[in-house]
């Protein structure tokens, strides 16, 4: 059977600086051989307020000049 999703997204999270929960901003933070590292930062005060791994089924292609 096939799951009925694939990913979700954050679209708010508590943020300690605000002390509540605020809208976030999802920005890549680095790209690993394991998949992509992403960042949430709170969207009023810029502050990080969490981070999440995407792993990718494909296989990892390198281009090394």
């Amino acid at each position: 059977m096939k799951p009925s999703y694939t990913d979700f997204d954050a679209t708010e999270l508590f943020c300690p600086k605000c002390k509540k929960a605020m809208p976030v901003r999802k920005r890549l933070l680095l790209i690993l051989p394991q998949g992509d590292k992403y960042d949430y930062n709170c969207a009023f005060c810029g502050t990080s307020v969490g981070n999440k791994l995407v792993k990718e089924n494909g296989n990892l292609n390198v281009i090394l000049n």
